[in-house]
């Protein structure tokens, strides 16, 4: 693994926030080659020093008690450099290709951590300097588009310079630890795959609650709103792989054609389904661990009214056999009453109950698995309370498995570590591929076009609650309740 890193939009938020804390673990961890140089590229100019100053500073305030040991540091700091030049212009960026990145045999990662509308003048800029190569790999981040229609225009714009295997869409939840677990928890255990089905399964709920709100990117936000910006990847990406079947391997082609069998066999939400199956809210203000919070027109960036959403429930069907009457419940959230991000596998009730307590009991064992604030897994067992009582009572038990306490010496990596460290081993299996990324923008504008057929608006929630009660009464209509 003889590569180089080369980051473009290198002295932005993301790569001081995401990447250069995980090149630096894996640089600590002894999982970056010898040679790796890792190249920043932006048109802030700034001396070797202040560079090194900067990124430095920003490794501390992210590490906390973990800064930054000397002799990782000093390994670390040899392999940065920053150049300041437009990427999207070819005279200065071939400078750098014919002295910094001349060497055609190393391998050349690329990272454009930019705002996706300059993706194209930046990769034909990379193409007309000759940085474009076989064993160059492109990797890119999210919004990929705002609709179907948005996405194939950036995406062309990419396949008509790189080949499709040379392109990784970046997702962060696919590169949590609970996340690949998954695939571990289902295909490597024989506990659970004969009962992975609608024989076994009466229904999942997948959640992703924050209690943030925008953050200061409010124009952002409003331009995309929860649907395009959480279901459409994170919320999808995990119901495909808590919903696929089994790949032939671990090889990210097989993996790929079976998460995309998932998004295809979604049955669509159109016209008045959408209205049924669907809630959107927007937060007002409230209170969040004894804070007074603005609602969402009140941000502080906040530029006009808006009808933007910043939460969503939904009510989601799979059209196969291993998954027909099985509904898929997700919901995600700002302002919510605490963050947390899990899903939920809820058995059915036993045929027949035996035990005098069982009717009273909510006896179908329940499969928890968190991907934070802690990652870890529960499994829900109708248990005997210990004594002579002859009513024989129980209670719901859990078996906890905490990776932070299972794995005791081992510290849980980042969601960008394992990405970035596959980019470099040119393993695609965690990343999205292009007909994935269009099959759920074509299954999410249908429920955007809905919304805007039937006028349905965002209704208010209180900032520090659940959502809106008609989310509530999304799930209970068929008798069911959210795990909160």
């Amino acid at each position: 693994m003889i590569c180089d890193f080369l980051i473009i939009g290198g002295d932005g938020d993301l790569a001081f926030r995401k990447l250069y804390p995980a090149l630096y673990h894996l640089d600590r961890d002894q999982c970056l080659p010898a040679c790796l140089k890792i190249i920043s590229v932006s048109r802030t100019r700034h001396t070797a020093k202040a560079f090194s100053q900067k990124t430095r500073d920003m490794l501390i305030a992210q590490l906390g008690d973990n800064k930054p040991d000397a002799p990782t540091w000093k390994r670390f700091n040899a392999r940065l450099s920053h150049y300041a030049l437009d990427a999207s212009n070819e005279a200065e960026l071939s400078r750098l290709a014919h002295t910094v990145l001349n060497d055609r045999s190393r391998d050349l990662v690329t990272y454009l951590a930019t705002p996706p509308d300059i993706f194209a003048p930046i990769c034909q800029s990379l193409w007309a300097v000759g940085l474009v190569r076989d064993n160059m790999r492109l990797v890119i981040e999210k919004p990929l588009g705002s609709s179907r229609e948005s996405f194939n225009a950036i995406n062309n714009s990419l396949t008509d310079i790189f080949d499709e295997h040379q392109i990784y869409r970046i997702d962060h939840y696919l590169g949590k630890e609970t996340v690949q677990n998954l695939l571990t928890l289902r295909f490597a255990n024989s506990l659970f795959e004969p009962l992975w089905s609608n024989n076994y399964i009466d229904h999942v709920q997948i959640t992703a609650a924050e209690t943030i709100g925008t953050g200061g990117r409010w124009p952002f936000y409003d331009e995309a709103g929860a649907l395009r910006d959480m279901v459409q990847n994170h919320l999808m990406q995990l119901l495909c792989l808590l919903a696929m079947e089994p790949p032939a391997s671990l090889d990210a082609r097989a993996v790929h054609d079976e998460k995309l069998k998932v998004l295809r066999s979604l049955a669509p939400l159109t016209g008045r389904d959408v209205a049924d199956h669907t809630v959107r809210g927007q937060y007002a203000a409230g209170t969040i661990d004894g804070q007074s919070v603005p609602s969402y027109q009140q941000e502080s960036d906040a530029t006009g009214t808006s009808g933007t959403e910043t939460f969503v429930a939904i009510k989601a069907s799979i059209n196969n056999w291993r998954w027909a009457g099985v509904p898929f419940y997700m919901r995600t959230g700002k302002r919510m009453q605490r963050r947390f991000c899990e899903i939920v596998v809820q058995f059915k009730k036993l045929p027949h109950a035996i035990f005098p307590e069982q009717a009273h009991q909510n006896s179908a064992n329940r499969l928890v698995i968190q991907l934070q604030p802690e990652e870890g897994i529960r499994l829900y067992l109708l248990n005997k309370v210990p004594g002579l009582d002859e009513s024989f009572p129980m209670e719901n038990v859990s078996l906890d498995l905490a990776l932070s306490e299972a794995f005791t010496g081992r510290r849980v990596p980042e969601a960008y570590e394992r990405l970035l460290f596959d980019v470099m081993r040119s393993n695609s299996t965690l990343f999205m591929r292009a007909d994935q990324v269009e099959a759920a923008w074509q299954w999410v504008d249908d429920i955007a076009d809905g919304w805007k057929q039937q006028k349905q608006k965002s209704l208010p929630y209180m900032a520090g609650s659940n959502g809106p009660a008609d989310s509530i009464a999304l799930i209970a209509r068929d008798g069911r309740r959210w795990q909160d």
